[in-house]
């Protein structure tokens, strides 16, 4: 069958894009050492100068990139503290990995957060402290501001992911209530230098957002945290102390995160060395390769996710019937982050609701295959990665009883595909910059539709 081929084809496509966001490989890409000389893009770092060199960060890519430091500075590096999620490991020697909780924070997040203060807190003008920070890295380094505690900043936490907010706006409030994020943990680095290596899993790339921004200007502000609030009818939700640090703000009773002219972004470098663009880049040449039409629709792809995977529908829709805009065999191809207003009480991911929702648009379609993948591994409260679907995935469904309507307005994608078998698995990736969307489809023919 052509669909088993299509989608043999897309988990390769998929496995294209992971290979290519590999968080030690863009690390060392983008640095490297020459004689004496720590390089980073522009910027050279004469190592005999430098006393100590710190490694500091948070992030599901952390221990990959913390390997990668190690390859290039071995025994110069003085201590090493990364906060990184369950099970997303790694074999370093001298940087020192802390697993903990996301997308909610954890108590040893908290003390992670702790520890990677303190090391930066000894760190003086002759030092150079390195930051590492990835996806995940604004739940993975959890510091709350008084009067906010972590239970409390857990359940704000909870009810920015289930109201339907981007993740800017999610950011915005966490670094409102945070002691580290908005740019604060380069303040508290300074006098010292610091190099700030990012893997980024944000639509934009925005320095400020990618991981909370904890060595960036923060260009929001405590008003912008409130407005999002107000937004999305959290006000008389999350807890009292979160209102109360952020009127205090507003007020001026509490600085606020540092922005562009503050002195310690004279002594920053905030690098991006890898992001969304180079995953799909790598798709896009991998479904060349496999001999199909490749078009990338767009990387900066954000919205209900529902809504987003019934335009790539409709587009392949299109594309079957009149071959417009692309003539298959091809390969539709997105990157971003879509968001799920949760309204029911099932459990799945966006990633596996974007191939849920494709797949009722798709019904009936004959070679044509969809799927959505998280590059993380991780697609919700889930041990999915994603999920994969054709246009027989409805009746097949149908014949075990299931009406894949009401899955997806119970959002309850990953018991809709468990018994098909149609979960995307990877395990942990060690890496994150977002998610990829694919859809296959194949020589168009002159009756494509079954009866």
């Amino acid at each position: 069958m052509i669909e088993r081929l299509l989608r043999h084809q897309a988990l390769q496509i998929f496995k294209a894009g992971l290979k290519a966001a590999d968080p030690e490989q863009a690390v060392l890409r983008h640095v490297h050492i020459k004689g004496n000389i720590l390089v980073a893009e522009k910027q050279r770092y004469r190592l005999n100068d430098i006393r100590h060199i710190y490694v500091v960060g948070a992030g599901k890519a952390g221990g990959a990139m913390g390997r990668a430091i190690e390859r290039l500075l071995g025994t110069r590096i003085s201590r090493g503290f990364i906060n990184v999620k369950y099970d997303y490991t790694a074999k370093l020697r001298r940087i020192e990995l802390n697993e903990c909780g996301h997308p909610v924070p954890d108590l040893k997040g908290v003390q992670g957060a702790e520890q990677i203060a303190a090391i930066v807190d000894q760190a003086g003008e002759a030092d150079l402290v390195i930051c590492l920070i990835s996806g995940g890295a604004s739940a993975l380094m959890p510091s709350p501001a008084p009067p906010v505690t972590l239970e409390q900043k857990q359940e704000t936490t909870r009810l920015l992911l289930a109201s339907g907010a981007s993740i800017h706006e999610i950011n915005a409030v966490r670094k409102h209530i945070s002691l580290l994020k908005g740019g604060q943990l380069a303040r508290r680095c300074y006098p010292a230098t610091v190099l700030s290596l990012l893997l980024s899993d944000v639509i934009g790339d925005d320095l400020d957002v990618i991981g909370s921004g904890p060595t960036a200007p923060d260009l929001s502000t405590f008003g912008t945290a409130k407005a999002v609030l107000q937004k999305y009818h959290l006000e008389d939700k999350v807890p009292h102390t979160v209102i109360e640090r952020i009127e205090r703000g507003i007020a001026g009773d509490i600085p606020e995160t540092p922005k562009p002219a503050d002195e310690c972004f004279r002594r920053t470098q905030n690098l991006i060395v890898g992001s969304n663009n180079l995953a799909v880049t790598a798709a896009a040449a991998k479904a060349r390769a496999l001999g199909l039409r490749p078009m990338v629709l767009s990387t900066f792809i954000e919205g209900e996710t529902k809504d987003v995977a019934r335009v790539h529908a409709a587009i392949a829709k299109e594309m079957i019937s009149h071959g417009r805009p692309l003539e298959p065999p091809a390969c539709l191809i997105s990157g971003g982050e879509t968001t799920v207003t949760l309204r029911g009480a099932g459990l799945g991911g966006r990633n596996q609701e974007f191939a849920l929702a494709a797949a009722i648009d798709l019904a009936g379609l004959e070679d044509v295959v969809v799927l959505s993948g998280g590059t993380d591994g991780t697609d919700g409260p889930t041990d999915a990665t994603g999920a994969i679907a054709d246009g027989r995935t409805v009746s097949r469904a149908a014949g075990l009883g299931m009406a894949p309507a009401f899955y997806l307005t119970e959002h309850d994608s990953y018991h809709f595909f468990e018994p098909l078998g149609d979960l995307l698995k990877t395990g942990p990736t060690n890496t994150n910059v977002m998610d990829i969307h694919l859809l296959l489809i194949g020589a168009r023919r002159r009756n494509r539709s079954r009866n």
